[in-house]
């Protein structure tokens, strides 16, 4: 079985989350996704609008997803790619060149992001809807 690892906080689900999970999952036939748990996104200065909790439950709902797993620290990715003995690292190309130090453990693939989508842009279009 080849076995797919991806990272990131999931938060406000859209279709750039959708399609990054898709073509994750095109890459073998198990996808486990790392999400920041709330007190790493305290770390990253990153503040989600749905918890840890709400956000693993919404992803475990998804069809191309077979195991959410918590991400609370940076260093922990060669941790989890050998812990789980994942074949295939995944993450969207904003990232590129960043997780190059995992070629050593498994290929590593930077996937296109959504056009147009971003929680970010969300965000703000709800905050400027709000005080608009």
């Amino acid at each position: 079985m080849k076995k797919v690892i991806t990272y990131g906080t999931f938060d406000l689900l859209h279709t750039g989350h959708i399609n990054i999970l898709k073509r994750a999952k095109e890459y073998g036939d198990y996808l486990i996704v790392a999400i920041s748990t709330d007190e790493f996104n305290d770390i990253k200065n990153k503040k989600a609008y749905y918890s840890f909790e709400q956000r693993k439950a919404i992803l475990e709902a998804i069809r191309y997803v077979d195991e959410v797993i918590p991400e609370e620290t940076w260093e922990q990715k060669v941790e989890d790619v050998q812990k789980y003995d994942i074949d295939v690292f995944v993450m969207g190309d904003d990232w590129k060149g960043k997780f190059d130090f995992l070629k050593e453990y498994c290929e590593v693939i930077y996937l296109p992001r959504t056009v147009g989508i971003s929680t970010t842009q969300i965000k703000k279009d709800l905050n400027k809807a709000h005080n608009g």
